[in-house]
């Protein structure tokens, strides 16, 4: 099948800073360069719902179980009216960050019940799980400092400690671990150039056995 009239969902991962959004363009370009109509989007957010549930999300205080309930509910929406009509219309589709996210930082970063993660994953998702997911990998520390560098108002997740994006970098490991075959690790503590190859190569290996 053509990459013009099947679609695919990629999806980048990664704590505050590791650069995952840097790369996104790069990557919209190259599948371009194929043949693929694209739709670029986000979470929390992709939708007016879900943008209106992301500024809450990121300002306002609250537990782990209402964070993983506003997530859950913009997603929800942003899968039904944005990514599985881009699907099935054959479009391709970048979302910067998606339930791997839920996974480490409400997870793996609050300590939340995994198993009522997996259920709210089941229910509002029905199945649909990215067809690649490129995790940008970088140490905490280094994270910190390229934040504190090139941003302005921390969000409220952005001005936790170092150890609690211990927490979320080790609930991306173990997700990459549990699904191998769909999330590639990428070396982030590099330089822009080294992880663009990184990148590229992740996506090459990907699109010849996805177009085989």
């Amino acid at each position: 099948m053509s990459p013009t009239n099947r679609g695919r969902f990629i999806t980048f991962e990664g704590i505050d800073g590791a650069g995952k959004t840097t790369h996104i363009e790069a990557v919209a370009e190259a599948l371009r360069q194929r043949g693929h109509h694209l739709l670029l989007t986000r979470e929390p957010g992709g939708t007016p719902l879900a943008e209106r549930l992301r500024e809450l999300f990121l300002h306002e205080p609250m537990d782990a179980l209402t964070e993983a309930l506003l997530v859950f509910a913009g997603r929800r929406d942003h899968l039904l009216t944005r990514i599985e009509p881009a699907l099935a219309a054959g479009t391709t589709v970048l979302c910067d960050r998606f339930t791997d996210a839920t996974f480490a930082y409400q997870g793996a970063g609050r300590g939340f019940d995994l198993d009522v993660l997996s259920t709210l994953e089941r229910w509002v998702q029905q199945g649909r799980q990215p067809d690649l997911t490129l995790w940008f990998d970088l140490p905490p520390e280094v994270a910190a400092r390229r934040r504190a560098a090139s941003r302005g108002q921390a969000d409220r997740l952005e001005r936790e400690e170092q150890a609690f994006f211990e927490r979320v970098r080790a609930g991306y490991a173990a997700r990459h671990a549990a699904c191998a075959a769909r999330v590639v690790r990428i070396d982030a503590d590099h330089t822009v150039d080294e992880v663009a190859a990184q990148v590229r190569q992740a996506l090459t290996r990907f699109l010849e056995r996805a177009d085989a």
